[in-house]
């Protein structure tokens, strides 16, 4: 079965960290851009990262540079997503998908809950 499985997400306190993984079956990530995409409860979902298929080139919606890091293992065929000084406005759930843009994707993960609160 072809998927994406995002995992990681959790209850974490303001100031806190958390690593998502985006772990691909039934085909290869090492060809894709991968996207991070987050919904708040009752937005849109927005783009938040992504990283090229081939020079792992990165890139960040304004409201996370400097905190969001995302990065590759094609060895495991997991893209990783480590947020740190997460802030209540991080709070949504997590999708990760096999492109920058989410309707250009071929496949799409089911999404890992984040909460950041005290």
């Amino acid at each position: 079965q072809l998927q994406l499985v995002e995992s990681g997400g959790g209850l974490v306190q303001p100031g806190g960290s958390l690593r998502l993984s985006c772990a691909a079956s039934g085909f290869t990530l090492d060809s894709y851009a991968i996207g991070w995409f987050r919904q708040a409860p009752g937005k849109e979902r927005k783009a938040i990262s992504c990283i090229s298929s081939r020079t792992g080139r990165t890139n960040f919606a304004d409201s996370v540079k400097g905190r969001f890091t995302i990065s590759r293992d094609n060895a495991k065929n997991t893209v990783y997503l480590q947020m740190n000084s997460l802030k209540p406005e991080d709070t949504g759930v997590y999708y990760c998908a096999t492109a920058c843009v989410w309707v250009a994707a071929d496949y799409w993960g089911q999404g890992t809950q984040v909460t950041v609160s005290s």
